[in-house]
């Protein structure tokens, strides 16, 4: 059985590259994927199949994606607000 830290040694880089070709920013891969990391090691227990693990953390790495843009999304409509009295 696979340790977390030996499925992070195995597959960072594999993460990262997605969250890289989606994100196009080198930082906000990384970001990204530190928090990918930290999210699958939170739900570690759930992966019940360790060959398994470069899929399951890609789905985790698109749920990070997907809610950093939303996040996005929400701080630009608040942006757009015209606070101004």
């Amino acid at each position: 059985m696979q340790s977390m830290e030996e499925i992070y040694r195995q597959h960072a880089q594999t993460v990262y590259r997605y969250l890289l070709a989606q994100t196009r920013s080198a930082d906000l891969a990384e970001e990204l994927t530190q928090e990918t990391f930290f999210r699958a090691y939170m739900n570690y227990s759930s992966l019940r199949d360790r060959e398994k693990a470069p899929s399951w953390l890609c789905r985790i790495a698109k749920n990070t994606y997907y809610a950093w843009c939303g996040r996005q999304g929400r701080q630009e409509s608040l942006d757009e607000l015209d606070l101004a009295d």
